[in-house]
């Protein structure tokens, strides 16, 4: 049985108090898992190098260069490493991070060339791994991040959405007023 911080039985990592202290640590179940997705995370972006420099690409990256089909199937890659987080217990607010990351990643990537050299800068297997490792090794403080950052894109987003609201008036007034 796997026992969490509050005492229940749903998360993979083991909460043991020593000397007033808690130790956290992942149980070899877990543990194996978040290894094979770290190697999965590697392979899907920095499984190769350019020789002479420290420019790292993989898989992803190189799958991207096929028009269309591509970034949708590095896309569903990097799907398997976000449900393999959220079984491991990592709430909606990282597995969001995860999804806008890969989102990203595969919008962005569907611009042939430009999105091609995204992919080999942007990572977002890495950048998922970090969040799931961060979540894994301090879950109250990744939540409470995860939640600032949510709230910052939120509040980013209604001012995206006010301007082209506003714009659209704008442009809407000069229409009409051209019409007359």
């Amino acid at each position: 049985m796997i026992i969490t911080q509050a005492g229940r039985a749903s998360h993979p990592i083991l909460a043991i108090e020593a000397l007033g202290t808690r130790l956290w640590y992942y149980s070899e179940m877990s543990e194996t898992q978040i290894e094979r997705l770290r190697a999965i995370s590697r392979v899907l972006d920095t499984a190769f190098s350019i020789p002479g420099t420290r420019v790292r690409f993989g898989l992803d990256a190189i799958i991207g260069l096929v028009p269309g089909v591509g970034d949708i199937l590095g896309g569903l890659f990097s799907t398997y490493i976000i449900f393999k987080a959220a079984r491991l217990g990592a709430p909606t607010s990282t597995l969001t991070r995860m999804v806008m990351n890969t989102g990203i990643d595969t919008l962005i990537g569907e611009i042939p060339l430009l999105g091609d050299l995204f992919d080999v800068g942007f990572k977002s297997n890495i950048r998922n791994m970090a969040l799931l490792e961060h979540h894994l090794q301090r879950p109250a403080a990744a939540t409470a991040q995860n939640r600032r950052v949510l709230l910052l894109l939120g509040v980013g987003l209604l001012a995206i959405l006010a301007g082209a609201v506003a714009l659209g008036v704008v442009v809407a007034k000069f229409v009409l007023t051209s019409l007359r």
